[in-house]
């Protein structure tokens, strides 16, 4: 009735972004939590919109999908703790009646909607189009490795919508290894191109271990080690 996990798009890819699920019907939060599990989004699940009001305030969601016909909605909209939060987009599940109640409502690129008996297929695919405009637009001079970016005419970097607190050196290393993506760096390499000069000793491995700690901090790990070879990112 609802549609089968197997009929997940290959392309849906969640990188590991945040969902909140807010539905009321168990079958329903199980079929959703499994299948964007599945497709690589980090789920979490609420029964009621008191409890989503919750979560929301303890911890930022990219995307919360909303069932439009819960009991409390109307919590949502009122709760002033939500006006200091950062919006999620969100995608709403609403029966097909109800369309003339919902679009005027509709914020562009914002919010979303699919329609009840839910096709997994779709809601995977909307939920793409939605995060899909959340993704930083890379200008002329910027560098990008899925969604980590790299400014040099700022020498800033981002990775999703959260700007990287990156030292010079750090900036450097990350560079080094943003262009050579998918290749692996050994540390006699990186000292040269960072610092100047590779003085051996554990000067790397504490530079890598922090640009991986600011960069991996909650997404899927992009650097990795490649014992007695080296780094490399991808």
């Amino acid at each position: 009735m609802y549609g089968r996990a197997s009929e997940r798009p290959l392309l849906a890819r969640g990188d590991g972004r945040h969902v909140l699920i807010v539905v009321d019907d168990p079958e329903i939060a199980e079929l959703l939590s499994t299948t964007m599990e599945l497709a690589g989004f980090r789920i979490s699940v609420a029964d009621t919109a008191g409890e989503a009001v919750a979560r929301l305030v303890k911890r930022r969601f990219d995307l919360v999908v909303l069932d439009a016909d819960l009991s409390d909605m109307t919590e949502l909209a009122q709760e002033p703790r939500l006006a200091v939060v950062e919006r999620p987009r969100v995608l709403l599940l609403a029966e097909y009646d109800s369309l003339d109640r919902l679009l005027p409502e509709l914020g562009p690129g914002e919010t979303d909607y699919v329609t009840k008996p839910l096709r997994i297929a779709e809601v995977l695919a909307r939920a793409q189009v939605l995060l899909h405009g959340r993704r930083r637009v890379r200008r002329e001079g910027t560098l990008g490795y899925g969604d980590l970016v790299l400014d040099d005419s700022t020498c800033q970097a981002w990775r999703g919508q959260r700007a990287l607190d990156l030292t010079p050196a750090e900036y450097r290393l990350l560079r080094h290894l943003l262009v050579n993506a998918n290749k692996v760096l050994s540390k006699e390499r990186i000292g040269r191109f960072v610092r100047g000069e590779f003085r051996g000793g554990n000067a790397i491995e504490q530079l890598v271990s922090r640009v991986r700690r600011k960069v991996d901090r909650d997404g899927p790990p992009l650097i990795h080690t490649r014992r007695g070879f080296g780094y490399w990112l991808g």
